[in-house]
């Protein structure tokens, strides 16, 4: 019988640890949520107030643009060049080869290039930008920058979330053409065709419509990508340990994101359309 109460009591015990355990893991995400977006909120406050710190949104825009042309040429030429060489046996069964640059272009400029270029750069610019806040937060340079009479949100969160906006999308774009450019060198690897005639074959199906979701889509992104980096890393506490936390904490929060975004503009396209 005492066993028998013992093991009751254990058991009681676990129980209520584990809703302790969900309950704070709950709490955690409410709490997230709600700082993440007071975070948002005071993004757009502080954008629309003097000064604006140009010279450093161009060294950003340098930084996240021009850094990562080379990863995002190669990533993209990868992309067009194995789609091409896996989808040409499949086409050629049904003998539709000449559909193939077609197929390539849509699926490129209308979901493959957008999210693996926007994985790419959650990658590397967002750890990027997690890292080097949450250091400066942790060694006091934020600080210091307060007392020096300089806002630092302006100077950090709003030129580094900025130029996220406006580069990726330009990035996503550069990205489609390297990959078409993949496409039809994988194309002439077992065939002889033109270059004029495989980008005629193109954009032969591609529509100016086709454009404008994955556009919406690669804005987004790059927003999401800088502020969430920014909030990572302006928000890091206990020392230089949770600098790297912050930063993969980023990542993956980034790509999920990503992931629902996509999942919910193309639902959105496809009710419209």
């Amino acid at each position: 019988m005492k066993n028998v109460t013992q093991q009751l009591r254990k058991t009681r015990d676990i129980a209520m640890v584990k809703k302790e355990v969900i309950g704070n893991r709950l709490t955690d995400s409410f709490e997230n949520t709600a700082n993440i977006t007071l975070f948002v909120i005071r993004f757009f406050k502080e954008l629309f107030s003097f000064p604006f710190e140009f010279n450093e949104f161009l060294v950003q825009c340098y930084k996240i643009g021009y850094k990562s042309l080379s990863l995002v040429g190669i990533t993209g030429f990868i992309m067009g060049l194995v789609l091409t060489l896996q989808s040409r046996p499949t086409l050629a069964e049904f003998g539709a080869e000449s559909w193939l640059p077609s197929m390539v272009a849509l699926s490129l400029i209308k979901e493959i290039g957008p999210v693996i270029t926007a994985l790419i750069c959650a990658g590397k610019v967002g750890s990027g930008i997690g890292a080097e806040l949450g250091s400066m937060k942790v060694t006091e340079q934020i600080d210091a920058m307060e007392v020096s009479g300089i806002n630092p949100f302006k100077y950090l969160v709003i030129t580094r979330t900025l130029a996220c906006t406006l580069m990726i999308p330009l990035l996503i774009i550069f990205a489609d053409v390297i990959g078409l450019t993949g496409s039809f060198i994988g194309t002439n690897i077992r065939g002889d065709v033109s270059f004029v005639l495989f980008f005629s074959q193109a954009m032969a199906s591609v529509h100016f419509i086709d454009f404008i979701p994955p556009l919406i889509k690669s804005v987004i992104f790059g927003f999401i990508i800088g502020i969430v980096g920014c909030y990572k890393g302006y928000r890091v506490r206990n020392g230089t340990a949770s600098v790297g936390k912050a930063a993969t904490s980023g990542v993956v929060t980034s790509s999920l994101a990503i992931f629902v975004v996509d999942m919910l503009v193309v639902q959105i396209t496809d009710i419209i359309s």
